[in-house]
């Protein structure tokens, strides 16, 4: 299928590894140019080597831009290259785990910053544009606990909670009308450097072998595995292609059927 985005440009976050490197892929591969983003020089810079490889065969342009998109001073760097962009993927890393009795105010407004705030200043700073053009889609990348809470990690639900309740009223503004469309990606278990970070704290706080928990966690799952970055990629590349121009304000669960519940 060609999804209809060939020649256009993409602004992913988070994307030196990981769900963000998935989507980045992707993208590339439907001849979308993007503009890469992370604070990890190295990391980002073979991220994009790597995409290289597909854009040579796609036609595709790929820029990278080594900067904290959670401040404003990394978000200005990355608008200086570029600002006009038909495509936005927010994306960053979730705040740690922990026990809701220890996190302070500070811990809040990091967690704030990152995972609702920036997201927000993004679509600000180029839906307009998008919808001058008559295309534009905003994918972010939240969680599955955002639907499913999990008590260690209300930071990161609780604040991509805000985000979704924020895209639920924007999706439906007058943009909808103009060819711009936002939705959000909910992950699972995916499996990428955070999943297994937070096995390895689990196991920590347990005593319990990593691989005990693993084990557990994938026969807890209906597919009995985790997902992988480039499935997901697929599906962030699927909602910003022509075909999903109808597919607006949802939260897309990507579990492997973990989640019960029927809505």
């Amino acid at each position: 299928m060609d999804l209809g985005i060939k020649g256009k440009w993409a602004l992913v976050c988070g994307a030196s590894k990981g769900l963000g490197f998935g989507c980045a892929q992707a993208l590339v591969q439907e001849g979308v140019n993007v503009l890469i983003v992370a604070r990890g020089n190295l990391v980002l810079e073979q991220a994009a080597a790597r995409l290289a490889i597909d854009a040579q065969h796609s036609g595709s342009t790929v820029l990278y831009c080594a900067q904290d998109i959670t401040t404003e001073a990394g978000r200005s760097a990355v608008f200086a290259l570029l600002r006009d962009f038909d495509i936005v993927v927010t994306n960053a890393g979730g705040p740690p785990p922990g026990d809701f009795h220890d996190w302070e105010r500070a811990d809040w407004i990091k967690a704030l910053d990152s995972n609702m705030l920036t997201p927000f200043e993004l679509i600000k700073a180029t839906v307009d544009g998008m919808a001058e053009r008559g295309f534009g889609r905003i994918i972010n990348i939240t969680s599955s606990a955002v639907k499913a809470p999990i008590d260690a990690l209300g930071l990161s639900s609780g604040a991509r909670c805000g985000l979704t309740g924020f895209v639920a009223g924007a999706a439906r503004s007058k943009l909808a009308s103009r060819g711009v469309t936002m939705n959000n990606l909910l992950p699972g278990a995916f499996d990428t450097d955070r999943l297994k970070a937070n096995y390895q704290a689990a196991a920590q706080r347990s005593g319990e072998p990593v691989e005990l928990l693993t084990r557990r966690a994938r026969q807890n799952i209906p597919a009995q595995r985790f997902g992988t970055a480039a499935e997901f990629g697929a599906i962030c590349a699927f909602l910003c292609s022509q075909q999903a121009g109808y597919i607006n304000g949802q939260n897309i669960l990507a579990d492997g059927g973990a989640f019960p519940g029927v809505f």
